[in-house]
């Protein structure tokens, strides 16, 4: 159990990746021509952007990964320096074993300030011929337009339920675990595509027991139950305002949930619930306006119990 789950499992070629097979067959062209551009990897956490370029690197070098491929995560430094420093010294020395280039992987890009971004353009172009930069980065449109045009973009879209099951029961089977589909079900609600934060919940429960049921899922990832959080809606709606608010309280005591995640359950609840689309409107409006004043600062308990009053106004 002291091994980190994420790079234990992290696949080793890109054939072991999971749920990104158009991007896959596109890399694994590019391993075929023994050459690749400048790359940008956008998408959504926990998708297999790193994954891909430790992976491509390695079915590219072989044995001389190590000599010619070095990631760097832009969040740790973010200033122009770690441009004039690692990135410089490292694209300046010549490939290993008989390559004509080396690959800088710059992972969470967008952290870089424009002025990093700018040197780094022109980094870019100074070692063209003997480096290829691979960025990756949670919202493209945060990276300047210069660097956007000189990488190929590759877009990692949230794994499917199906993909993020096969790689849970894999690796319950390797650790001696025993999963039932409504802990799958569960770890696939919390986790909404991100196979990292997947594979966290599952390494969290497996400290609490080996037989691993829904139950354990939502207290060891101090997530609330969907049922339990439209409970506390439909008692809102209702106009049960006392009833909705000791829901509240059990959430907020029993899981140990903030008030923001409080609020996004309540969203992805309100979208599945039966009411007609102008109440959607305002609940939904209603519920932005709680999220925006807990981002503000703004009291938590008072905020979620005036937002629950709001509810039992509008279901009248």
């Amino acid at each position: 159990m002291h091994d980190i789950w994420i790079e234990k499992y992290r696949p080793k070629t890109l054939d072991d990746i999971i749920g990104q097979t158009k991007v896959v067959e596109r890399l694994k062209a590019y391993v075929k021509r023994k050459n690749v551009p400048h790359m940008l990897f956008a998408g959504s956490a926990g998708t297999g952007k790193t994954s891909c370029a430790i992976a491509l690197a390695r079915e590219l070098f072989g044995e001389n990964f190590a000599n010619n491929f070095i990631e760097l995560n832009a969040s740790d430094e973010r200033g122009i320096d770690i441009i004039r420093g690692k990135i410089k010294d490292f694209a300046r020395t010549m490939p290993l074993g008989g390559f004509t280039f080396k690959i800088i992987f710059l992972d969470e890009a967008d952290a870089l300030t424009n002025d990093a971004q700018s040197a780094l353009r022109r980094t870019m172009e100074m070692y063209a011929n003997n480096c290829r930069f691979i960025l990756s980065c949670n919202y493209s449109s945060r990276i300047i337009e210069p660097i956007q045009s000189r990488c190929v973009v590759f877009r990692f879209s949230p794994l499917g339920d199906d993909d993020v099951k096969v790689l849970l029961k894999r690796v319950a089977e390797k650790e001696g675990l025993t999963i039932n589909e409504d802990a799958l079900d569960a770890i696939c609600y919390i986790a909404q595509g991100d196979l990292r934060r997947a594979l966290n919940v599952l390494q969290v429960a497996a400290t609490m027991t080996n037989e691993i049921d829904s139950n354990a899922i939502y207290v060891s990832s101090s997530t609330a139950r969907p049922e339990e959080v439209k409970e506390m809606v439909d008692h809102a709606l209702n106009g049960e305002f006392i009833k909705s608010r000791n829901t509240l309280d059990s959430l907020l005591i029993e899981y140990g949930m903030s008030g923001e995640d409080v609020v996004y359950q309540i969203y992805r609840v309100l979208l599945d619930l039966n009411v007609e689309p102008g109440k959607k409107v305002k609940l939904i409006d209603a519920l932005g306006e709680t999220d925006f004043r807990l981002t503000e600062g703004s009291n938590e308990r008072i905020q979620l119990e005036s937002m629950l009053a709001k509810l039992s106004l509008i279901g009248k």
